[in-house]
């Protein structure tokens, strides 16, 4: 791995060449996917089987679409009962940790009369979508459902891709029965999110879609956002590993091939504040990129956005840190505890040397569905609240309105609404 010398300047080349990874930088699909869109909002099923033919060369129809509970007791059988084991036991662990994240409405209850508060809600339908074929990974299943079936989403589908012979990936249907998916559709592609977005004979309109996809998916599911919500346009997996000289250079370089091998574009960086730590992990990676089945596309992704970055000092790395807002962070310090009070924007943060990253994709509890391409500066990881609406209540008895009347008035004057005003005035025989 190249090693940099850390300054303003290589810090904001960078960034720049991270953000070329975003999706919006990929418009020259916007057509193509806003042309099946408009195809699936008006012909619906119609766009839906004949899409599915063309991408996934599967017959699709109104009596196949649906994954039958035949084909999940299958899946049982053809899923390795030890990874259906581990998947229980992932699945208690993220439900454990989101079930705390749960919230209640409230209200206040005032001297005057007056009751104001939040009422709390889930969406009534959320749709999943799971990518398919090699890309199939039962544990974004986990990730995505459970957060909508701790919220009391009442109705949750899930979409994914079929092989030719209309089949889903087994270990995928076996993680969406046990986090608790009602319906599974076999459709994939920017199709399957135009079909949850705007609904057909077949798949309903959900509410919410939330889920991993290629390019085409995260462009469809920008494209139908205000129709329905989503929860990220994702890019490229990352991660960012603040190292001092305590670090072990074989921990760190595998750590950095862990999210190098998802694909070409993922971003591994290193920031430390050793030299002699930053010349053994670039050794080191690439020694262990030789050895991993993933090479080519490991290496592929540590030419374009692999990095090293040597700091003058600790202030300089967590200031780095800050500014490329890496979906995951680990930190590998003498003191990580302390370090970690001073992270402002990552997706997730782990401590310690015992705290790779793999154990937040797969196991932990929280949320592996993150925000990459330093969006972390302003999103959060997916969670309860992702799933929950929020409803105002607002409650005025006549003599607390009183009170307040006249101020309303002249705000509502001010701005030029008289109706607005007058809505008010009328109450207390002012009005017209």
């Amino acid at each position: 791995m190249r090693i940099v010398k850390l300054t303003p300047e290589s810090r904001a080349d960078i960034l720049n060449s991270l953000l070329k990874r975003s999706p919006n930088h990929y418009t020259e699909y916007e057509s193509a996917v806003k042309e099946i869109l408009e195809n699936v909002r008006t012909r619906r099923d119609e766009a839906l089987f004949a899409y599915t033919l063309q991408f996934d060369k599967f017959a699709l129809n109104a009596e196949n679409i649906l994954v039958t509970e035949e084909e999940i007791r299958a899946a049982y059988h053809i899923v390795d009962e030890k990874l259906v084991q581990v998947i229980r036991r992932s699945s208690a662990n993220i439900s454990a940790f989101h079930e705390k994240q749960m919230r209640s409405s409230w209200f206040d209850f005032r001297e005057d009369g007056s009751i104001l508060g939040m009422k709390l809600a889930p969406i009534h339908r959320a749709g999943v979508y799971v990518p398919g074929g090699k890309a199939a990974y039962p544990s974004s299943v986990l990730m995505n459902v459970i957060p909508a079936k701790v919220a009391g989403v009442r109705e949750i589908v899930m979409t994914t891709p079929p092989d030719r012979e209309g089949r889903v990936n087994p270990a995928t249907l076996v993680a969406a029965h046990i986090a608790g998916v009602d319906k599974i559709y076999k459709v994939g592609g920017a199709q399957a999110v135009g079909a949850m977005a705007y609904g057909t004979e077949s798949v309903p309109k959900v509410d919410k879609i939330t889920g991993p996809g290629n390019i085409f998916v995260a462009l469809a599911k920008k494209a139908v956002y205000g129709f329905v919500g989503i929860d990220s346009i994702a890019g490229p997996s990352e991660i960012l590993v603040l190292a001092d000289e305590t670090a072990s250079p074989g921990h760190v370089a595998a750590d950095l091939l862990s999210q190098a091998e998802h694909d070409e574009l993922a971003s591994a960086i290193l920031i430390t504040t050793s030299a002699e730590l930053a010349e053994k992990v670039s050794r080191e990676t690439d020694r262990l990129a030789e050895l991993l089945s993933r090479r080519e596309i490991i290496q592929r992704s540590l030419e374009n956005y692999g990095y090293i970055l040597l700091a003058e000092n600790m202030q300089d790395a967590v200031d780095a840190v800050n500014e490329i807002a890496s979906e995951h962070v680990e930190i590998l310090t003498a003191n990580p505890f302390e370090l970690m009070t001073k992270i402002r924007n990552a997706g997730a943060v782990f401590l310690g040397d015992y705290s790779s990253e793999p154990l937040g994709d797969y196991f932990a509890g929280p949320n592996h569905i993150l925000p990459t391409n330093g969006t972390a500066k302003f999103f959060s990881p997916l969670n309860v609240d992702d799933f929950m609406k929020k409803t105002s209540i607002i409650s005025y008895a006549k003599d607390a309105l009183e009170e307040v009347y006249e101020d309303i008035v002249y705000f509502a004057e001010s701005e030029g609404l008289t109706a607005h005003a007058n809505s008010i005035k009328v109450r207390f025989g002012e009005g017209k």
